[in-house]
């Protein structure tokens, strides 16, 4: 009769059947030359600052328009008051309010 072998001797054989029919490894490409830059380290995600919001650029305004803007701002305030008052009272507060709106 034949003997039946042990779970551990199954192992062990399969095992040496594999490792004796493994194939060669392939070759391997040669390696980049000692030219080649070095990777940059890359700074943790953490160490990040959160961008600031940045506030819409403002579109500069010629001397000539911002007179503009005064002049009927100061029309509609001397309206307001009934055309009554001192005009260089009215010119101050429009410019004031424009500065205001400009800023």
């Amino acid at each position: 009769m034949a003997e039946a072998k042990a779970p551990a001797q199954k192992a062990a054989t399969k095992t040496a059947a594999k490792a004796t029919t493994k194939k060669p490894a392939a070759a391997k490409p040669a390696a980049k030359p000692a030219t080649a830059k070095p990777a940059a380290a890359k700074k943790p995600a953490a160490a990040k600052k959160p961008a600031a919001k940045k506030a819409p650029a403002k579109a500069a305004i010629s001397p000539a328009d911002r007179y503009k803007m005064v002049e009927v701002a100061a029309y509609y305030i001397a309206e307001r008051n009934g055309f009554v008052g001192d005009a260089q009272a009215f010119w101050a507060e429009a410019e004031i309010q424009i500065s205001k709106q400009l800023k």
